[in-house]
């Protein structure tokens, strides 16, 4: 099958669609045998892996994180350019630089209850209605059905309506194969839906966040320095091994990414990381003291 485009006028669409429900599909964005690989690789973790403890994660449940970190194959699905390009559309206007929030291998099995509905914006403490503090992206690594516990997602459910009253009923589940994308919003009502088939159904979620938030999963402790040096710098830029102006997740007043490379053995000079108008006001403020006379 013929994969998406991936031009301005494309990742446009799709924001707008994403933007006007609150969620879209891309249907077919990356090709099917790609997320068998996926499948193949992350099988044990799925076999060994615990079932969650909590009725919010699911008593029928196994979720792990460190995805990148346990298959080469998730690599593609967290960098793919619609993806990144419509996340970007999204998160830009509201930080400097955006972050991998996670990435989880999610399976659940039959006889599972329905999730509760829930904005996984809620996270953070900040105000709503305004702002989109996440996006994340389902991609299914089995057949999405009603039956088996497919996403459900409340329409409309986002940004300045997140006060309103959605019914359970009211709920759209796309039904969706391997290779197509689920895009929703952090301010968008969602929940996994309720397992009434006899078969297991898989996915893997990335999120991504505004970089200046505390991201859900720790992705220092990820995927630390010995791990994201094997990384694309940009990959690596993605898990927080760069700053988000001004100065936030340094190391040592640098851009972490210092620990990419042989580790320091010499104390570094903390360097300023600031925007274009935190640079200005600081030169002018510079430029307007008086010289300074040592005393002998």
């Amino acid at each position: 099958m013929t994969q998406p485009a991936c031009d301005q006028a494309t990742i446009d669409r799709w924001a707008a669609d994403l933007f006007g429900d609150g969620y879209c599909v891309i249907p077919d964005l990356v090709p099917a045998r790609d997320i068998a690989r996926l499948d193949e690789d992350l099988a044990p973790d799925f076999c060994f892996t615990p079932f969650c403890q909590g009725k919010f994660y699911g008593e029928k449940t196994k979720r792990f994180g460190r995805v990148l970190a346990r298959t080469d194959h998730a690599t593609p699905l967290v960098m793919h350019p619609l993806v990144l390009g419509v996340v970007k559309r999204v998160l830009d206007p509201w930080c400097d630089t955006i972050q991998l929030n996670l990435t989880q291998g999610i399976s659940i099995y039959p006889g599972a209850l329905a999730q509760m509905p829930h904005r996984d914006q809620d996270m953070w403490g900040g105000p709503k209605g305004k702002v989109e503090y996440l996006v994340n992206v389902m991609w299914p690594i089995s057949r999405f059905t009603r039956e088996n516990g497919a996403t459900r997602i409340w329409r409309n459910s986002h940004m300045a309506r997140i006060n309103d009253n959605f019914c359970e009923g009211d709920e759209v589940v796309p039904e969706m194969a391997p290779g197509s994308a689920l895009l929703f919003l952090g301010s968008t009502l969602h929940a996994a839906g309720a397992n009434c088939s006899s078969e297991t159904r898989r996915a893997l979620v990335t999120g991504y966040s505004l970089g200046w938030l505390k991201a859900y999963e720790n992705q220092i402790l990820a995927y630390p320095p010995m791990i994201a040096r094997t990384f694309d710098p940009e990959l690596a830029a993605l898990v927080g091994y760069r700053q988000h102006r001004p100065n936030l997740g340094n190391f040592d007043g640098q851009c972490p990414s210092v620990l990419l490379g042989p580790i320091p053995t010499e104390p570094l000079a903390a360097i300023d990381a600031l925007r274009p108008d935190q640079v200005a006001a600081v030169d002018a403020h510079a430029a307007a003291q008086p010289p300074t006379v040592p005393v002998a």
